[in-house]
């Protein structure tokens, strides 16, 4: 089984989503996402947008998968909270900012090298990543509707998107990855290169 998943193509080390398990996990994990971010959501009516805590989703799922996983499911399932809460405006830009959102977590993360269940990197991996939803939208809200409403935005993301997203993304991680650990351990084969024992206690 190693050797074959030794000859499929990787980025960074992490399997593209060329199995089952794996286009699984996205689309459990991008639903996820998804309805994360519908349960709450306050309206904006200066830029016509909304605040969530779908982020935290996405940085969860970025330091358990990696950038893979993290960065489709984030983009696809936050895209589709816009389409389906009628955000349509902002679903591409919500496509874009929240894979890269979860791609960046997951590669600062990096968590086929991680053998402890909690590491200064998802710390570093979600503060940088959470600061990439921020300045993303930031922009975009910019070329929409002009810096003072985008400045009133990006203070509620980052006092409540980015702040919250962090802290429950974090609070998260050590409980999922303990579950996973103790009845699926073998999960991690499937989806990137495991060189080493995979969280010690």
């Amino acid at each position: 089984m190693n050797e074959l998943n030794n000859n499929r193509k990787t980025f960074f080390g992490y399997y593209l989503p060329t199995n089952s398990l794996s286009i699984s996990l996205i689309g459990i994990f991008g639903a996820l996402v998804c309805v994360v971010t519908m349960v709450i959501a306050f309206p904006v009516p200066a830029t016509n947008g909304y605040i969530n805590i779908g982020d935290a989703m996405v940085m969860l799922t970025a330091v358990i998968f990696g950038p893979i996983i993290g960065g489709i499911a984030g983009g696809v399932g936050s895209a589709l909270a816009d389409l389906f809460l009628g955000y349509v405006l902002y679903a591409p830009a919500t496509l874009i900012i929240k894979a890269l959102e979860g791609i960046v977590v997951g590669l600062i993360v990096d968590p086929k090298n991680i053998t402890k269940r909690f590491s200064y990197r998802d710390i570093i991996g979600v503060f940088i990543g959470g600061l990439v939803m921020v300045i993303g939208y930031f922009i975009y809200e910019i070329i929409l509707y002009g810096l003072y409403a985008a400045i009133y935005e990006v203070i509620l993301n980052g006092l409540i998107q980015y702040g919250l997203g962090i802290l429950i993304s974090l609070l998260l991680t050590v409980p999922l990855r303990k579950g996973l650990d103790e009845s699926i351990s073998q999960i991690y084969e499937k989806i990137y290169l495991v060189d080493k024992q995979k969280f010690a206690e």
